[in-house]
């Protein structure tokens, strides 16, 4: 494990985790039955029934993983 010779100041410090920031998340916008969905893509979906219950993850149109 690296560990630092010398103290790093505080201006330092602060200026390196400055550099860090939050990017937005790209949505993707998609019309099923009747209603827009925006979801992350290449992300798997959760399904659910028309109660709300989630049922199964699908991508791509396949299902991938029960819930």
């Amino acid at each position: 494990m690296a560990v630092p010779k010398r103290k790093m100041s505080r201006s330092n410090t602060n200026s390196r985790r400055s550099q860090w920031k939050a990017s937005v998340p790209t949505l993707v916008k998609t019309v099923e039955n009747g209603k827009v969905v925006y979801s992350l893509p290449h992300r798997a979906r959760v399904v659910e029934d028309s109660a709300g219950t989630p049922l199964y993850m699908e991508y791509k149109g396949r299902k991938v993983a029960d819930v």
